[in-house]
């Protein structure tokens, strides 16, 4: 058996070698390297051991805290009955777990960022809701993240409203929904009676007690409008090993079918797909509820004009409520929905907010404009369609 060692021992020396620069004979390069060699007759293999050992005084380059003992080993076996050719034995290949390996070094460099930022506020992981505590504990959101969180909780009606999970996910994914929620209301009222009197003119005063339902029920539709496909950051804990698959993929789902990914996530189409599905079942419910309250009221209206005028008793008729408020359901589940997903999450997150990011007061402005837009869009819709299926 012939064994050869090579040593590799670094020097004390803290100059730089560089092998193609011509100043580098001149110094004695960072490591020296001494052979050895031993026979045997017994054995007719052979060992090249390599073995890089820098010691604890010299600087060595690796983007590491410590410098470790880097061991290198290559066994070449030479055989066929002692002579000097022969053939190499295979080695074994490695690998198979990069994916995982790089998902991991993310999810910890977003825990360290993040931990950095709560250390130079002066706060701690126990001093944060417990969901957002174990997001920054399983590397899941950024540190920009936290920092929106920290600048929130300054304001204390924003601190009060970060203690319920659904306005939480979604101040933090943007700091303007909150704005948002006001314009929709606030614009409803006037945007959609105007689009009322534009639909119908001559009969806008006759038909009153219609107006003011479809007034009624945009003003509680609106909010859920704008909550519901508001882009979120999921806070929302894992579910159970016994919920089914059906339960699993909605979990997964984004609330923005169009809303940006945060680093270290993704959605595929099916996911998004399935946010539209989702949102569109909860509109559903949203809309016939409101409409039931609205007709609810305009019945009840109508009934109060016919007992104080009656020569109206025959003029002006009830609204159905059943088929109205299934009507007004699916019109929020498909139009609604479609309009303010891509609102939310294509118009205001993918192109506004990245041109208008730092002009806070343009970029409020121009939602504005946009939701406006939108909300009056959609009252005509809706007259058209109630129109067209015979309910109003």
């Amino acid at each position: 058996m012939s064994s050869f060692a090579f040593s590799f021992t670094p020097s004390s020396s803290s100059t730089t070698f560089n092998p193609f620069s011509s100043s580098s004979s001149k110094t004695n390069p960072p490591f020296f390297a001494s052979f050895s060699s031993s026979s045997s007759s017994s054995s007719s293999s052979s060992s090249f051991s390599l073995r890089l050992a820098p010691s604890p005084s010299s600087s060595f380059g690796i983007n590491r805290r410590t410098d470790p003992v880097f061991v290198l080993q290559s066994t070449v076996e030479v055989g066929g009955g002692g002579g000097d050719h022969g053939s190499i034995g295979g080695g074994h290949g490695g690998g198979g777990h990069g994916g995982d390996d790089d998902g991991n070094a993310g999810e910890h460099g977003r825990k360290k960022e993040a931990m950095m930022v709560l250390a130079e506020a002066g706060r701690s992981l126990e001093s944060v809701p417990s969901d957002l505590a174990a997001a920054i504990k399983d590397g899941k959101i950024p540190a920009a993240v936290v920092s929106r969180f920290l600048e929130l909780e300054k304001n204390p009606f924003f601190r009060w409203l970060l203690q319920f999970g659904g306005f939480k996910e979604r101040l933090l994914a943007d700091d303007l929904f909150l704005a948002k929620v006001g314009m929709e209301c606030g614009v409803g009222i006037f945007t959609k009676t105007a689009a009322e009197y534009d639909r119908r003119r001559e009969k806008f005063f006759d038909e009153l007690e219609i107006v003011f339902a479809d007034v009624v029920m945009a003003i509680i539709a609106d909010f859920m409008l704008v909550y519901l496909p508001a882009p979120t950051v999921s806070l929302r804990p894992p579910l159970a090993m016994s919920a089914g698959p059906i339960a699993k993929f909605f979990h997964n789902c984004p609330d923005n079918a169009f809303q940006v990914a945060l680093s270290g996530t993704s959605y595929t189409l099916l996911q998004r797909l399935g946010a539209i599905a989702r949102n569109g079942a909860k509109l559903f419910a949203v809309g016939t509820a409101s409409s039931l309250v609205g007709t609810a009221m305009t019945n009840a209206l109508i009934n109060a004009k016919k007992a104080v005028d009656k020569s109206s008793a025959g003029e002006i008729e009830n609204v159905p409520i059943l088929s109205t408020s299934a009507a007004y359901g699916v019109y929020m589940a498909i139009s609604s929905n479609l309009r303010y997903q891509v609102l939310a999450g294509i118009i205001e997150q993918r192109i506004l907010e990245p041109m208008l990011h730092q002009h806070k007061l343009i970029l409020s402005a121009l939602c504005f404009a946009v939701r406006t837009g939108n909300t009056y869009l959609g009252s005509l819709l809706w007259v058209d369609y109630a129109r067209f299926i015979g309910v109003q």
